[in-house]
């Protein structure tokens, strides 16, 4: 790999490790995309003949820091169960007898019941630089996670589907969609840095009896060019209007059938009988209803994709509940009731878990109605059939959906009828990502909050703060894109910034803010890196060819080992799912660069020395640039 150059100048310190022998010994490192596998590695095997312990039983017990006046690395002395002697006296023993001549490590420390170890800056600097330059975006990525088989690549990549956003056609683009998209594509980035193959899915909610009264607002106040100019507007509208007159007609019936007036007729006739009678023309594939529908569909899809353009988010397939065939529903239905999963419930179709599943279990899950007394299938049923035709159509290893924490029983009870009805192995590939509420979000227009406003409201606000400050605004080439950016980062940033699990307040005036944990700070932090290698005026073979031994001073060495982590941070984001894991890195790693300026000026120190510092933030530039696009953001230069 391009990387090479960087690990074997590492490895040239060693005597007794290759590539290959790390590779065989150790299957789940991979030093050239990682080179703090190394670093383990050396650890295990340095200390298997102080300790007693097989360097393989050392290796996954070494943890990485969070701070770094804790060291580099960690050993928990106790998880190696050594009887007959306390873990503080093991640990200065071990340090004591550790090497001094190391070619990696200090001394260990031992700090209680932990060994710390502590990198050498020079190795590490003069290796890790330019591996960082030559795999540029790559650095991070690491493509051998996501193998079916490790040691035999020709078989292929593993396959994850995301299902994320999934708004309502002709309804608000909520909050909730918004942290579905949020994170949904955050989570498809992630598995693609990890050498998965990703399918990005839209599931939208584009079928049911909605339609037909929608089609029924169309046909009476629709406006061609307000369709064809924003159709999720105009379509909301209409929709607004056509359910205000649904709802005033039958508050009107209701109130002549108290008075004991016969009200047959006039239900018989009304909007959501029409609404009803056109939607069973739909599923009934009427040419005309259809083709009303999927005009409505395709008009909406258009424009969804150029909002998800300016988010950096491409889908693979628009799909939605449309695409569940009556057909498809009807076999999940014969095979439920072929095998004792549902039973009828005065005319509707039930699972009832508490019979299906003894204990806690069953009681949690509760009863999920499949078909109501009408015959209409609920979206449990639809969930189900689509959920098998996926596994059909894909071969998924694994699905993620990204959905609100208010459906996590619909989730649950979705997956346990999946491995009721024999597929338990599709149904331990599924899995709910879930999140909390986003509190106190509206617009300056009103409160409907499609996401081309949360957006526009946001580019506003950071226009209007981009204004304040006269001379920096008068160098911008494109005020208008730069403030577009910017909001989005402040909106995406935020929402990132806490755990998913936890409900967060929508603060325009914090989250637009370049002081603090923001958004903007990040973009700013990045423009800074750009803007020093525009004034520095240094070549690019100038810092292929820097004397890296010349970075030796302690914020230097500290700015090195933090970019030496970033493979670590996002190899624990796959374990942990969590966006904030990346973003508290990315916050860490920014303000040890930017303290860092006073003391490592580029601009004005003699020739070798500004090759050498330009080279570490060069390095550093594009570590922060990966770290914000596996977030969903797009790094500004100027």
């Amino acid at each position: 790999m391009a990387s090479a150059s960087g690990i074997n100048q590492l490895l040239s310190k060693l005597d007794n490790l290759t590539l290959d022998s790390i590779s065989e010994k150790y299957p789940t490192t991979h030093p050239e995309v990682n080179p703090y596998d190394l670093y383990r590695v050396h650890i295990g095997e340095v200390l298997a003949p102080i300790v007693g312990v097989a360097p393989e039983k050392i290796h996954p017990l070494i943890q990485w820091t969070n701070t770094l006046d804790k060291g580099d690395f960690v050993l928990p002395i106790p998880a190696l169960r050594i009887k007959g002697a306390k873990p503080d006296a093991l640990g200065a023993e071990w340090a004591a007898k550790f090497p001094e001549d190391d070619p990696l490590f200090d001394k260990p420390v031992a700090q209680g019941p932990f060994l710390s170890f502590y990198v050498k800056g020079a190795p590490l600097t003069q290796s890790l630089i330019p591996m960082i330059r030559e795999l540029g975006a790559g650095y991070g990525r690491n493509p051998f996670l996501g193998l079916k088989d490790p040691k035999d690549p020709s078989k292929g990549k593993k396959r994850i589907v995301v299902e994320f956003s999934s708004p309502n056609i002709a309804k608000p683009f909520h909050a909730g969609h918004l942290r579905s998209t949020i994170i949904g594509s955050f989570l498809a980035n992630l598995y693609e840095g990890a050498g998965w193959d990703v399918v990005r899915i839209n599931y939208l909610g584009d079928w049911g009896k909605q339609y037909g009264l929608l089609a029924l607002a169309y046909e009476r106040y629709g406006d061609e060019d307000a369709l064809k100019k924003d159709p999720i507007d105009h379509l909301f509208r209409l929709y607004v209007k056509i359910n205000a007159e649904k709802d005033g007609e039958l508050a009107d019936i209701e109130a002549k059938k108290k008075q004991g007036q016969d009200v047959s007729d006039l239900l018989a006739n009304s909007l959501d009988e029409q609404a009803r009678r056109y939607f069973r023309k739909m599923t009934d594939k009427d040419r005309e209803a259809l083709a009303l529908w999927k005009r409505f569909r395709d008009l909406s899809i258009v424009r969804y994709k150029a909002t998800y353009a300016r988010l950096n988010i491409k889908f693979d397939e628009y799909s939605g509940e449309s695409q569940v065939t009556e057909e498809a529903m009807e076999k999940v239905a014969k095979e439920m009731a072929a095998k004792g999963i549902t039973k009828e419930d005065q005319g509707a179709v039930l699972v009832d878990f508490t019979e299906l599943i003894p204990g806690k279990e069953g009681k949690r899950l509760g009863k999920a109605v499949i078909r109501k007394r009408d015959g209409t299938a609920l979206y449990l049923t639809r969930d189900i059939a689509e959920l098998l035709g996926r596994y059909e159509k894909y071969g998924f290893d694994h699905m993620i959906y990204v959905v609100a924490s208010q459906q996590d029983l619909h989730l649950q009870q979705l997956f346990k009828i999946i491995e009721l009805l024999g597929y338990k192995d599709i149904a331990q590939r599924c899995q709910h990502i879930n999140f909390g509420l986003v509190l106190g979000m509206s617009t300056r227009k009103g409160t409907v909050k499609f996401l081309d406003d949360i957006l526009r409201d946001c580019a506003d606000h950071m226009h209007d703060v981009m204004r304040k400050n006269e001379n920096k605004y008068a160098q911008v080439e494109d005020p208008e894109g730069t403030a577009d950016t910017l909001g989005i980062s402040s909106v995406m940033t935020q929402d990132m910034s806490g755990k998913r699990g936890n409900n967060y307040t929508f603060d325009l005036a914090v989250m637009t803010s370049f002081e603090g944990d923001t958004g903007p700070y990040l973009q700013y932090a990045h423009t800074r890196l750009s803007s020093i290698k525009r004034r520095a005026n240094v070549t690019d073979e100038e810092l292929a060819n820097a004397d890296l031994s010349l970075l030796t001073e302690p914020h230097a060495i500290n700015v090195v080992r933090l970019l030496a982590q970033w493979p670590d941070v996002a190899q624990n984001t796959l374990r942990t799912l969590e966006p904030t894991t990346v973003v508290t890195y990315l916050f860490r790693l920014t303000h040890v660069i930017s303290s860092s300026y006073d003391q490592l000026q580029v601009v004005g120190s003699e020739p070798a020395l500004k090759a050498a510092r330009m080279a570490l933030y060069d390095a550093s530039r594009i570590v922060v640039g990966n770290c914000m696009r596996l977030l969903g953001l797009s790094p500004l230069e100027r």
